[in-house]
């Protein structure tokens, strides 16, 4: 039996309209995922707006890290907040419920997931860039319909924080919660994340 992964390659990737995509509001390029590394890791380079953040989640396959190229964020981890801001990074352990709020005009990250795997979620609720500028007019987050989003992302074991769960475990994050919140739960929980 042979249990040896690919051999794999070297390769040089940049932001480009072939290898970039619109996913809920932001511009996402996958620098590196799961078929370039094995598995070991996914990276992303994302430049998102205010109003474009997801809700409130928690994922359990994979530990998240955001390193701060432009602008900056509140990020919210369990108890614990963070103020974010260019050549910094915060680190994000998989089963702890995080959420982040823009605060700048924009923000661009690097965001690394380990180990791969949900690039294939983050596919499956995007469409190829047309430009390497943040999408106008499209549905985000905080205007869409979250079911399908849910459901999707509970498939690789992310999934939303319902309301009180937002408030027993991440107290600092600050409310009132986007308005379409209880819209995307299902029997008292909510399914999904990013």
């Amino acid at each position: 039996m042979n249990n040896s992964l690919p051999e794999l390659k070297a390769f040089k990737r940049a932001q480009s309209l072939g290898v970039s995509q619109w996913e809920n509001g932001n511009l996402t390029t996958n620098l590196a995922e799961r078929k370039d590394t094995n598995g070991a890791f996914l990276l992303v380079e994302a430049k998102l707006a205010p109003g474009t953040e997801p809700p409130p989640h928690v994922h359990t396959r994979e530990d998240e890290l955001f390193y701060v190229l432009e602008g900056e964020f509140d990020v919210y981890v369990g108890k614990d907040a963070f103020k974010v801001t260019a050549g910094e990074c915060v680190f994000m352990p998989r089963f702890k419920p995080h959420a982040f709020v823009i605060r700048s005009p924009w923000l661009r990250v690097l965001a690394l997931f380990t180990p791969a795997g949900l690039e294939d979620a983050f596919r499956g609720m995007s469409s190829p860039a047309q430009s390497l500028n943040l999408p106008t007019a499209a549905a985000t987050y905080s205007t869409g319909d979250l079911k399908e989003v849910a459901q999707r992302l509970s498939e690789y074991g992310a999934r939303f924080l319902t309301p009180d769960e937002v408030a027993d475990q991440l107290p600092l994050y600050p409310t009132p919660l986007p308005s379409n919140a209880a819209k995307f739960t299902t029997g008292g929980r909510v399914k999904a994340s990013v």
